[in-house]
């Protein structure tokens, strides 16, 4: 029996990006930076920026809403990453890895779940190995062709610009959830939303 990107979506527990490309735009800028140096001359670093969405960051509250962990598979290693993982308050984090399925087989081994259980989002061929073993394969609408062309769905926004808060809410809609998980999240009463992307930006402390 051929499944639906419905009937894939329905089954998913967690919910996993790729940064560059889905949760960002793609553009990477490196800015120079001053610096003490031991010997009192000024010296520079390079500070890598990017931009998220915070229609992305709203998603994942509604993932969370909906029963769903979150979290990102990224090959490169910059502290962006680390800060908007932790504002999002996300519960996997894998920085530096070229070759991604050894992550998710990490994930789903932790949390007891398949690979049908998870949903990827991505955006370029490093992202293809998962997307072929997962349950349900998400690529954006700014996605290289051969990254489409093994999607089972592709979002109507690009990355960056809430292409993973489309993802989300497929799935929140194939299972039934998206409306009440909506109104859980403009609910005053409910203490999660308000403790999710708290926004506290360039203080790892």
């Amino acid at each position: 029996m051929t499944l639906t990107a419905q009937d894939r979506a329905r089954r998913i527990k967690i919910v996993l990006f790729d940064v560059d490309g889905v949760l960002t735009d793609g553009t990477i800028w490196i800015y120079p930076m001053p610096v003490a140096m031991p010997d009192g001359s000024i010296g520079t670093r390079m500070v890598e920026a990017k931009g998220y969405s915070a229609h992305d960051g709203a998603g994942m509250t509604l993932a969370r809403l909906g029963g769903m962990k979150v979290g990102v598979i990224t090959k490169r290693i910059s502290e962006t990453v680390a800060l908007r993982a932790r504002d999002l308050k996300l519960e996997f984090v894998y920085q530096g890895q070229a070759f991604k399925m050894k992550a998710v087989r990490e994930i789903a081994e932790k949390e007891g779940a398949t690979l049908e259980e998870i949903a990827y989002v991505g955006d370029d061929v490093i992202d293809l190995p998962v997307m072929r073993e997962v349950g349900f394969a998400v690529a954006v609408a700014n996605a290289r062709a051969q990254v489409k062309a093994e999607a089972h769905y592709v979002t109507p926004h690009f990355g960056g610009e809430g292409a993973g808060r489309d993802a989300i809410e497929f799935i929140l809609e194939a299972k039934g959830l998206l409306e009440n998980c909506i109104e859980a999240s403009i609910d005053e009463g409910n203490p999660m939303p308000a403790s999710m992307d708290n926004g506290k930006g360039g203080d790892l402390k």
